[in-house]
């Protein structure tokens, strides 16, 4: 992520956030999480800003993202890494 120009400060906020739920949520993937809650985590104040970094982070693999539109239950978020590792383990 170091290297990668084209993330702000914003996403790493965000994925920090996201790391934060993961973790909560016992490292499983795919994890449950709601905009409300990772905005608290990330310190992301506007709407608009979240949605825009959760959807680049998607683009770019660092997450993969599937939303809700269920205003109570959470989208969920994959880690692309958990995943790849838990197909290892399966093979």
């Amino acid at each position: 992520m170091e290297k990668d120009n084209r993330l702000l400060p914003t996403h790493l906020s965000l994925f920090t956030g996201l790391f934060v739920c993961w973790q909560r949520n016992g490292f499983v993937s795919p994890f449950s999480v709601t905009r409300k809650t990772l905005m608290a985590f990330s310190k992301v104040a506007s709407i608009a800003t979240y949605h825009k970094c959760i959807r680049e982070l998607d683009e770019y693999s660092y997450i993969r993202y599937q939303p809700s539109y269920h205003p109570k239950q959470g989208s969920l978020v994959y880690w692309p890494e958990a995943e790849a590792a838990a197909k290892k383990d399966t093979v």
